[in-house]
């Protein structure tokens, strides 16, 4: 079941509902492609026509029986997802339909909630795609790029998190016309659950936001904590963290995770906004320390295989060490220079972390220089261009800035991936036909027993067969 906006019998619109509209759909998209932005921007252009004033927006609309999704019949749900068609918001709405629950989709990309209608992910992720056939045949899978529809639901499930802007700061403004925008629309006694990760402080600025705008409701963060492609796994499995300030909404949040069987831990909405900020930037600076050893490594002239064995082997206080690769990806980089502009020190730990990791793409390409010249006129081949192995996800993707440098060194660059969805990429065998050397940009499983035909190969990750290679 669900709706779109029609102009079909439509009420002229106010300009201040036009402006609701507007910012909700600006912060929906702000982590998405410029392409989905657009065409968000032109449905709610056509969608405007068919609301009233924020204030009157509750009122049964002027619109065909197909478009309305029942609102006049009063439909309850159970919960709404605010973003709910993407990497987060849909495994757990497709969690929580597994467990019994009625779930609205409220998300403003209208070819997902297309494809997600038809039984099709919008993107890959383990295991999703049956279970998204079974919750639609249930009938309890609602899908809708209408934000009115939240006043049917008991609790609303915010996947916005606080993006960080050009200068690496913390981006607020995006949130707070969302919550503006969002808040006539919300029922009084509703549970706001912020899930993406935000700045320290955020949910209490929620809360006192939406009670100046008059909305009695709780607010709590329950951070996601899953990784991209185990989602419906992780989901079940690791604890939940629940972060409340009122022993009301940590009741109200625990009741509502319990539904999918998995542990809870509760502390305040601060505690969890910093546990969430932590573990991500404990990732990143986790790479960060095994890029530079290798780069120190590659540097010295030394074999950084024998090095990381001699290092690890049956020594279990580094067996946490990882290996060299691309750290990248929407969230690591994003939410540690959400710490570094926290705390009073900057966070310097974290801020090399960030030189260290994005310069890795600049030190491969200075080390094709050293070793084979200048790279002017040779042709480059980058194996995998999602952010991480096993996704079509090209987000923040350094292999896309290691294309960038390579072409400023005036080498020809052929780029291929086997999941990402790509018009300017090639077919694996023209890269591997057409290519003097060979860079392995992400791990995927696809690669790991490619015939290279002897050409010249740069596997940091150690994936090909030969251990790591530059």
């Amino acid at each position: 079941m669900r709706t779109v906006n029609s102009t079909a019998g439509a009420a002229a619109i106010p300009t201040g509902a036009s402006a609701d509209h507007l910012a909700i759909t600006r912060a929906l998209e702000d982590d998405l492609t410029i392409g989905i932005l657009r065409r968000a921007l032109t449905l709610l252009a056509i969608g405007a026509q068919t609301v009233a004033t924020a204030e009157s927006s509750r009122d049964v609309l002027d619109m065909t029986h197909d478009d309305r999704w029942d609102v006049d019949q009063g439909t309850s749900l159970d919960v709404a997802v605010f973003g709910g068609a993407g990497h987060v918001g849909l495994p757990l709405s497709l969690s929580f339909v597994r467990a019994g629950l009625r779930v609205g989709v409220v998300d403003s990309d209208e070819g997902a909630l297309e494809r997600i209608e038809r039984g099709e992910m919008p993107f890959m992720e383990s295991g999703a795609d049956a279970l998204l056939r079974e919750c639609l045949k249930t009938g309890r899978l609602c899908l809708t790029s209408r934000p009115e529809v939240l006043q049917q639901a008991t609790h609303v499930i915010v996947v916005i998190g606080t993006p960080i802007d050009k200068f690496l700061n913390p981006s607020l403004t995006l949130f707070e016309q969302t919550i503006t925008a969002m808040a006539p629309h919300l029922r009084d006694g509703a549970l706001i659950v912020l899930r993406s990760t935000v700045y320290p402080g955020t949910s209490l600025f929620v809360r006192e936001l939406l009670a100046r705008l008059g909305r009695r409701v709780d607010v709590v963060f329950c951070p996601e904590r899953i990784a991209e492609g185990k989602a419906l796994e992780e989901l079940t499995t690791l604890p939940q963290i629940i972060g409340a300030d009122d022993p009301s909404a940590a009741a109200r949040a625990d009741r509502l995770f319990e539904q999918l069987g998995l542990e809870r831990i509760h502390v305040t909405t601060l505690e969890a906004e910093l546990a969430k900020l932590f573990t991500n930037a404990w990732r990143y600076m986790k790479f960060a320390i095994a890029n530079q050893f290798f780069m120190i490594a590659h540097t010295a002239g030394v074999d950084y295989n024998n090095v990381l064995n001699a290092v690890r082997h049956n020594y279990p206080r580094a067996q946490d060490l990882p290996g060299p690769g691309f750290a990248a990806g929407p969230c690591l980089l994003k939410d540690t220079m959400q710490l570094a502009a926290f705390t009073t020190d900057h966070f310097p730990l974290g801020q090399s972390s960030m030189q260290v990791n994005e310069g890795l793409p600049a030190y491969i390409v200075a080390a094709l220089e050293r070793r084979c010249g200048s790279l002017q006129g040779r042709r480059i081949g980058i194996l995998g261009m999602a952010f991480k192995a096993e996704s079509d996800d090209p987000r923040d993707s350094l292999s896309y800035k290691l294309r960038k440098l390579m072409s400023w060194t005036g080498a020809q660059v052929l780029c291929t991936d086997p999941y990402v969805r790509d018009a300017q990429l090639l077919p694996l065998e023209t890269v591997l036909r057409e290519s003097d050397i060979l860079i392995l940009g992400a791990p995927h499983e696809a690669y790991q027993h490619l015939a290279t035909g002897g050409k010249d190969v740069v596997d940091v990750w150690g994936l090909l067969g030969s251990g790591i290679r530059l």
